[in-house]
């Protein structure tokens, strides 16, 4: 296991300190458990921005070809 250094505030520490106390394990568990959580929900969310709005595909009607015909942003911004 490899070991890593951090410095964090007093504050923060105490809680840590406390914590790990009242659930009779030690600080670094504390520390790998909040590391593997906040791990495992990142890559969870990593999805494309297309996986994330599928549900919203064919929702909206429109010109089908808007974002390749210049002919209807005539007059966008303006």
């Amino acid at each position: 296991m490899t070991t890593v250094s951090l410095k964090m505030p007093d504050v923060l520490e105490r809680r840590l300190a406390r914590l790990a106390t009242s659930r009779g394990t030690t600080r670094s568990d504390l520390i790998r458990e909040a590391l593997e959580r906040l791990l495992t929900d990142a890559s969870a969310h990593s999805d494309s921005c297309l996986a994330l709005a599928s549900d919203l595909i064919g929702s909206v009607e429109g010109p089908a070809d808007l974002s390749h015909n210049k002919a209807h942003l005539e007059g966008f911004g303006k």
